[in-house]
């Protein structure tokens, strides 16, 4: 029960940062180079979209 817990946690804990990585990237960094900036929303999506698949996986038992 606890360990199914924790992975609901950290699946909406990797979301999350994922979420805010893209929102930080987008509209604060301005300094940065366009072609950096795209690699670093790209790591964003690909972290919100393993919690997305993780989330989808949990209720069949399998993760």
């Amino acid at each position: 029960m606890w360990q199914r817990g924790l992975n609901w946690a950290a699946i909406i804990l990797v979301g999350l940062f994922g979420l805010m990585w893209v929102g930080i990237v987008i509209y604060a960094d301005q300094g940065s180079s366009l072609w950096m900036r795209v690699v670093q929303v790209v790591f964003g999506l690909l972290l919100l979209g393993w919690a997305v698949r993780k989330a989808f996986r949990m209720p069949g038992g399998r993760v």
